[in-house]
């Protein structure tokens, strides 16, 4: 699979545009499941082994293949500032169908923080409205990383 890291910038001093940074090649066609998307981002971007935290965020077409991956934000050793209105903006330049977001805790503490869960549910939310659902979120501490999907298999995101 090849596709690109893109970030977004500003054509004609106004108009957010996507441009790429680099293009990424990766052996899947497709990332079906939570430990796919977890190998993806260990060996393409090396978070599990970062000193901040970083988001990153995959937009997919309706087959689930990968549009373009996204660096979100790049943080403290404990915090990172992700913002709904620029995951979505990115996700509406790309064409996403579905979206999914991971980050890392440097601290190798894969669980959800307070934070966490609250910005997995306003992505939630702000994709249903958009029709562009957010499939997973992903936490990746060291070895170990926790699933939003996998964990709350009952509760559709």
């Amino acid at each position: 699979m090849k596709t690109h890291l893109y970030s977004t910038i500003l054509a004609d001093g106004f108009r957010p545009t996507l441009a790429k940074e680099k293009e990424i090649t990766y052996d899947a066609d497709k990332i079906l499941n939570p430990k796919e998307a977890v190998d993806f981002f260990k060996e393409t971007f090396r978070l599990d082994k970062m000193a901040e935290e970083h988001c990153y965020m995959l937009s997919r077409n309706t087959q689930g293949c990968i549009t373009g991956v996204f660096l979100i934000s790049k943080g403290t050793i404990g915090k990172s500032v992700v913002g709904i209105r620029e995951v979505f903006l990115m996700a509406l330049l790309s064409g996403a169908a579905s979206i999914l977001l991971c980050h890392n805790h440097p601290s190798g503490e894969c669980h959800p923080s307070r934070d966490d869960i609250l910005l997995t549910e306003k992505l939630a939310e702000a994709g249903k409205l958009l029709g562009i659902p957010l499939t997973d979120h992903i936490i990746i501490g060291g070895s170990n990383y926790y699933s939003f999907k996998e964990q709350e298999k009952d509760e559709k995101l």
